[in-house]
């Protein structure tokens, strides 16, 4: 079971390549897929939760799911981290997600999400604690 956890802050050089925190890279291993979320970010996942999301997607009829596969399939790519340890994000997902330069990388336990500073931080001071809290006891959690 993967185990990325933390918050990261780095920043998209000229030629949008970002550093992926080593402790991420040691638990995914050397290839990974970056794709859309619906709320204006990225996701990082290793190879068994991509298959395991592309066999769910794919078991279904594409009359029921044409839709979800092209929002995630068609802006998704297949990456490799360099020697330093960095990726190279296609244009078209940094612009999705308003990423400029600075970001946040965030563990989510089996993925990693990455986000505009600017959107993870406006986020992450509109939680509701208490709403939370109310989901986390409906979860039995």
């Amino acid at each position: 079971m993967m185990n990325l956890l933390g918050e990261f802050r780095h920043t998209v050089d000229a030629k949008n390549r970002l550093f992926i925190p080593a402790k991420y890279r040691e638990e995914i291993g050397g290839e990974f897929f970056v794709t859309r979320r619906t709320e204006t970010c990225l996701a990082i996942y290793p190879p068994e939760k991509w298959k395991n999301l592309s066999d769910k997607l794919n078991s279904f009829p594409d009359s029921q799911v044409a839709q979800i596969k092209r929002f995630i399939f068609s802006k998704s790519a297949a990456l490799t981290p360099d020697s330093h340890g960095r990726i190279i994000l296609p244009t078209d997902l940094l612009k999705y997600a308003q990423i400029e330069k600075n970001v946040v990388i965030a563990g989510m336990g089996d993925y990693a999400e990455i986000w505009s500073d600017t959107l993870y931080d406006k986020m992450e001071n509109e939680l509701d604690i208490s709403e939370m809290d109310a989901l986390l006891r409906e979860l039995g959690l």
